[in-house]
């Protein structure tokens, strides 16, 4: 293992977006394991501070890897299209549309039924996206459509805060 191997390869795995959630934990395990401070603790100061930062390495890999949108733009950025999403916020018109109309839903529901209905028909197009997203990582390897995918899902993500957000203002 080094230091600088990137987030698939710490974990020995195929950089892919389809990934097990559960193989990703398993290899966590067994790596946290390997490079735990306290298994290095007879070893002196230096060595302690060296399985620091490996641990801090294995953990920030593996909340990359399990977070299906932080893996995505990562798997963007590792083949050279990065987000940038700060600099880049065009979207496609039905989808900002789309987003408009949620938005307007969101301020006029009344109620936690409202609120859920619309969080349900959110969590379909998220859904629907990572399907889409799995496909132009994995298969077609079209990368200007992966990173239009990640941008949306952030939107998605960023939004279905705000519903979380407004069940709660309702149900106090």
């Amino acid at each position: 293992m080094k230091l600088d191997d990137d987030d698939f390869t710490l974990f020995g795995l195929a950089p892919r977006f389809g990934i097990d959630r559960q193989e990703v934990d398993v290899r966590w395990r067994a790596l946290q394991a390997q490079v735990h401070p306290d298994r290095f603790a007879a070893e002196g100061g230096s060595a302690q501070r060296q399985a620091m930062q490996w641990a801090v390495r294995v953990n920030e890999a593996h909340r990359r890897l399990r977070d299906p949108l932080a893996r995505a733009a990562y798997l963007c950025e590792l083949r050279g299209a990065p987000i940038d999403a700060d600099r880049h916020t065009a979207m496609p018109a039905s989808f900002l549309m789309q987003q408009m109309a949620w938005r307007e839903a969101l301020e006029e529901a009344g109620s936690a039924d409202q609120v859920e209905a619309l969080d349900l028909e959110v969590g379909r197009q998220e859904k629907a996206l990572q399907a889409e997203l799995a496909r132009h990582l994995d298969e077609s390897l079209d990368l200007e459509a992966a990173v239009g995918a990640v941008r949306s899902l952030m939107f998605l993500d960023r939004f279905r805060a705000d519903i979380q957000r407004r069940m709660e203002a309702l149900e106090s």
